[in-house]
């Protein structure tokens, strides 16, 4: 039965593939030295099958869908990951600790580009942390990997925890622990957390800048400070 309705999401796929859109984002992923497997959809399209073909499982058990949402992974298509990680944030209402595992192992087995990190990070990987605190020192651990999706996923999973005021001093420790990477992706990715602070923690987040301007690279802290008041973006550039 599952086999079925994972031919069934593929064939839909294959009905929706583009090789325009195809060429376009093998162009695009290229600039991120990334060579991903695709079908050629956009991604609103995706989620729109994604979305249908819920509706025709949403009731089965959650171990289940998680089996699906591996079948899906397995393929390394682009679009079939997108839909595995959309299914799993669906499934937030009822995460336990337990999950945490599987989304870990999804981080590491099947995230090897940008996209792939912030998809599960700021969504299923994001909510389970927020939703059980002592994950957090778990993600923290993120940041010595070897892996710069890895290293980007230990904080790219706080944001949707900052978004909710919580875990600020989380996110701290965390650009801490960070700041000197070499990996612009890391940057990016550790730099994008601190500007979705900055929206509720403004003050904390300039002072924090100020602060870690000799260690901070200017591609972090651009994206950091993005948000702030444009008196507090000028002080910070000023002083970078």
């Amino acid at each position: 039965m599952e086999s079925a309705i994972v031919e069934e999401i593929r064939s839909a796929l294959q009905t929706n593939a583009n090789p325009v859109e195809k060429r376009k984002r093998i162009l695009w992923a290229k600039h991120y030295q990334e060579q991903p497997k695709l079908y050629g959809i956009p991604t609103p399209t995706v989620r729109r099958i994604s979305s249908i073909f819920f509706q025709n499982i949403r009731y089965r058990p959650k171990t289940d869908i998680f089996q699906l949402c591996n079948d899906l992974l397995e393929s390394g298509y682009s679009e079939e990951r997108t839909i595995a990680f959309d299914w799993a944030f669906r499934l937030r209402r009822w995460y336990t600790l337990s999950d945490f595992l599987l989304l870990k192992a999804w981080l590491t087995m099947h995230v090897h580009s940008w996209g792939a990190c912030d998809d599960l990070c700021t969504h299923a990987l994001g909510a389970i942390i927020y939703q059980i605190p002592t994950l957090v020192q778990e993600a923290e651990k993120w940041t010595k990997s070897s892996s710069r999706w890895v290293r980007r996923a230990s904080a790219v999973c706080l944001i949707y925890s900052v978004r909710r005021k919580k875990y600020l001093e989380a996110v701290l420790r965390t650009a801490d622990a960070l700041l000197a990477d070499s990996d612009i992706m890391v940057q990016k990715g550790y730099g994008w957390m601190l500007k979705e602070a900055s929206n509720h923690y403004p003050k904390r987040i300039f002072n924090y800048v100020l602060e870690n301007t000799n260690e901070m690279p200017r591609t972090a802290l651009r994206y950091a400070i993005e948000k702030l008041p444009p008196e507090l973006r000028r002080k910070a550039m000023e002083r970078s």
